[in-house]
């Protein structure tokens, strides 16, 4: 008869899985995709290593389950404030006041999303959650041209170059602040984030 787990032993590996997860993303905010190494995710989780790779086979594998789960929380705030009942113009401004200030007070977790160097595999992640970024901006896009806020676009090309425009935006400063010299997060200038709020605007066709 085969084994079967049973509930008391499926929740203490479930348990143990959870604090590794959590001990990985804490070193990726602090330390980035090159500073999180298995050893030290499990000296931060208080376990032997081979403990972590009994959840994650590989440093990729758990790192792309970080990805994931970070991306998510992220993806999940942008489409929060994208799906609020406002103006377009109101919720372009939201999408991006968003998006940049969350990466700022995390810069290098977001530089690790964003565009740190990682393997292939977690490189995947990072595409999948651009798209869920784009989904999320193109469904605000719609609306705005379905209320005739905003002109008839190709939705699903605006939505993916306005991700890309906000990324391309943040990558300067977070790698700045995500450099090991870096004594303090640098942050944008003052004006970048109504700048980029404009630019957004005026390119999806926004009356403000």
């Amino acid at each position: 008869m085969p084994y079967r787990r049973t509930p008391r032993v499926e929740a203490r590996l479930s348990a143990s899985r959870e604090r590794v997860l959590a001990a990985a993303l804490a070193i990726v905010a602090e330390h980035g995709y090159a500073g999180c190494s298995v050893a030290g995710v499990a000296r931060r989780a208080g376990m032997a290593t081979g403990s972590v790779y009994r959840h994650f086979p590989s440093k990729a594998d758990l790192v792309a389950e970080v990805f994931r789960t970070a991306s998510q929380r992220e993806v999940d705030a942008v489409a929060r404030a994208a799906s609020l009942e406002r103006t377009a113009a109101e919720g372009i401004a939201a999408v991006i006041e968003t998006f940049t200030g969350r990466a700022l007070r995390a810069p290098r977790m977001a530089y690790a999303l964003l565009a740190e160097p990682v393997d292939p595999a977690v490189d995947a992640e990072r595409l999948v959650f651009r798209r869920a970024y784009a989904e999320a901006i193109a469904r605000l896009i719609a609306r705005g041209v379905a209320t005739g806020e905003l002109p008839g676009q190709d939705i699903e090309v605006s939505a993916a170059a306005l991700v890309g425009a906000i990324g391309e935006a943040l990558v300067g400063p977070l790698a700045a602040s995500a450099s090991a010299a870096a004594e303090a997060p640098s942050g944008l200038p003052h004006d970048a984030i109504p700048n980029l709020i404009t630019f957004a605007q005026r390119s999806l066709g926004a009356v403000t």
